[in-house]
């Protein structure tokens, strides 16, 4: 755990759907375009409705014209969510040529740096990169437990939310080590 300003940052494992979670902000597994596309993103816009689509849609007409880069995080408001922000991160897709764990860890780092912009102290996380980009399980959740762990941030709550039973174990095995 790491500690910033005498707080500490508890790490807790959740079962189920990250659109249900009551947090100051989610995280989106987005894609570059920030405009909705399969898995989390596609639940989170679907959940959350056109207002998150319409502030994206700011985003690329303003400083986000060419999309949001992998390993980056932009927040918009989070709609019909029952979170006050939506913290929008591009993952890598995994490749067995080329090591991309920095962009994944990055996705974590920046999504927090996003937060404590905001002021959020509850953050929930799902497993980026894991699904539609094929990132391994047991390695997406190793980096993302070790990027919210060497975090300076401010959240004291961060929640990975795993969707299926498989995700959830594999975090757990590697939280508890």
């Amino acid at each position: 755990m790491r500690h910033h300003e005498g707080m500490a940052t508890t790490i807790t494992l959740v079962r189920g759907d990250i659109t249900e979670q009551h947090a100051d902000a989610v995280v989106n597994a987005a894609n570059s375009s920030l405009l909705g596309g399969g898995g989390v993103d596609g639940a989170i816009h679907r959940r959350g409705g056109p207002e998150i689509l319409a502030a994206c849609r700011e985003l690329r007409a303003g400083h986000y014209g060419k999309g949001l880069p992998v390993g980056q995080a932009v927040a918009t408001r989070a709609g019909r969510l029952a979170a006050r922000w939506v913290i929008h991160t591009v993952g890598p897709v995994w490749s067995a040529e080329e090591d991309r764990s920095a962009q994944l860890a990055s996705c974590y780092r920046e999504s927090l740096r996003v937060a404590d912009e905001l002021g959020a102290s509850s953050v929930a996380f799902p497993a980026v990169s894991t699904g539609i980009y094929g990132w391994p399980m047991d390695d997406g959740a190793r980096i993302a437990l070790a990027a919210v762990r060497a975090a300076d941030t401010a959240v004291t709550d961060v929640r990975f939310v795993l969707y299926d039973e498989t995700a959830y174990a594999v975090f757990a095995g590697l939280a508890d080590g």
